[in-house]
Parts: C-alpha cells; structure tokens; sequence
C-alpha cells in the first residue's frame, strides 16, 4: 500500500512535559488490557466460538479507546447482513474504532501476517491475508465465499491508502470483483461506515489523520499524551445489496458517493 502523499504532511505534536507519564500510564493500560483478553481469545478461537472472540475483540477496543480518552459516537446501526464492510481510511486509531462498534474481520495484504507481534495479533483477531495478484483470485472468492456463508462480516478500506481525513479517495473497483463470482452475489451485502475525528479544542482538523511518511510511534505518541481529546464519529449507512449491481464499478462508486455523504469536510 503506497503512501497517501495529496497534501505535504503535517508536523506532529510532541508530548508536554506532562504529558510524557500520561502516554506512559495510557500506553502500559492499553498493553494490559489487550494482553489479558489475549489468552482468552486464542481460547475461544481454539474451541471455534469465533463470534464470542470478535466480543473479546469488541470488548478490547472499545476500553482501549476509554484508556485513549477518546469518545465514540456512532449513528445508525450495524447491518445484520453476511458480506462486508467498507470505510474510509484516515489514521492507525481506524482499527480500534471500527472494532470497538461492531464483530469484523479486517482484510490486509498478505505481508502484514510475517510482521513480529503485529503479525501474530492481527492472525489471531480473526484477519483474513489476501495477495492482490490475479493468479490468488481463486483463492481468495474461497476464502471470501466460505467466510461470508459463515455469516462473518469482512472490512477493507477501498481507498487503498490512509489520508488526512479529510477527504475520501476514488474507491479502486478492483477489490470488490471477488464479490460478483459465482455464488457470492446472492449472499453478499456491503455496508458503507463514514469514519469523523474531531480534532480536540484548538488543533488542526486533521489532527488525528495520519499519512504521508508519518511515523507510526510519533503519531501514537501525540494522541496518547493529549490529555483532553477530542472524539470519533461513526456514521452507518444503509447496506447495499450486491446481486442488484451490475458491476463492480458501479458497486464501488455507490458504496464511495455513501460514504463521502457522511464525511465532515467543514
């Protein structure tokens, strides 16, 4: 996945004498929670209650936003369809707010499963590794078809890369081909998620976005040590049903028009 590079990169803040021991105290929090509902979730998924681990997951992204002091508002309401989801993609915080309101299984690139620890917990949550290269196709309607008739819901950012927030990138029609083969269509749903950060008092809008060559460990080191933080807004829209589309182009730019209506651009 390229680097969005459509505006220059902000600088980011870095944390106040004071805020040092809040990013440490919130970091150790985060750690502890995520690890000690660690060992439960690879038990449960050992024992295949896959639904009751994605509560685990649920249960720990939504205290570990609490730790963040981050608020979740959420409008709308989770489909009840099989199929996936789809959303913008603006900051690393992404994968705990669309975590911490709803039971989904991310899909990433195949390199992120050899990544060290990362590697391991994002295996372990439940993620689904695809490769994006025609001779996978095969592979990958099996994976999708076998998952979704399970009734899992699957969640990829169709941009493609992650922005400023701020805008929404031509979805790339090409990740939602798997869904029109055969046998997927009737049982597929896609529902579009607008995610909104709203900065805290008197920062940048895009405060919390983070793109360009971003450090990973700076980006996370500014939001924790902030003391009063802004919040996060999830808007659901309506699911759309994929056997009534023609294509996956048209697919793509309804799911896209979707989530752009939702999006905060002032």
């Amino acid at each position: 996945m390229n680097a969005w590079n459509g505006i220059a990169q902000e600088p980011l803040d870095r944390p106040s004498l004071l805020g040092w021991p809040l990013l440490i105290v919130r970091g150790l929090l985060v750690a502890v929670l995520i690890l000690s509902l660690f060992a439960p979730l690879i038990l449960l998924r050992a024992v295949k209650l896959h639904g009751m681990g994605q509560r685990v997951v649920k249960l720990a992204c939504r205290g570990s936003l609490a730790i963040m002091g981050i608020r979740l508002v959420q409008m709308g309401r989770p489909m009840q369809h099989a199929g996936a989801v789809v959303a913008n993609h603006s900051s690393w915080l992404d994968i705990f707010t669309l975590n911490a309101a709803q039971k989904v299984y991310f899909v990433s690139k195949a390199e992120v499963e050899k990544w060290p620890v990362i590697g391991m917990i994002a295996k372990y949550v439940g993620t689904v590794f695809i490769r994006r290269v025609r001779a996978d196709a095969v592979k990958q309607k099996s994976i999708f078809l076998e998952r979704i008739t399970a009734g899992d819901k699957l969640l990829f950012f169709p941009e493609g890369t992650s922005t400023d927030g701020r805008r929404v990138l031509p979805f790339k029609s090409s990740l939602f081909a798997a869904f029109f083969e055969e046998g997927l269509p009737e049982v597929t749903w896609i529902q579009p998620v607008t995610v909104n950060y709203i900065a805290p008092v008197k920062k940048r809008r895009n405060w919390y976005g983070w793109w360009a060559e971003m450090g990973f460990f700076e980006a996370f080191a500014m939001v924790l040590s902030k003391w009063k933080q802004g919040h996060v807004e999830l808007v659901f829209h309506a699911p759309l049903d994929v056997a009534k589309f023609d294509d996956r182009k048209a697919l793509a730019m309804a799911a896209e028009k979707s989530v752009l209506a939702g999006l905060h651009l002032r």
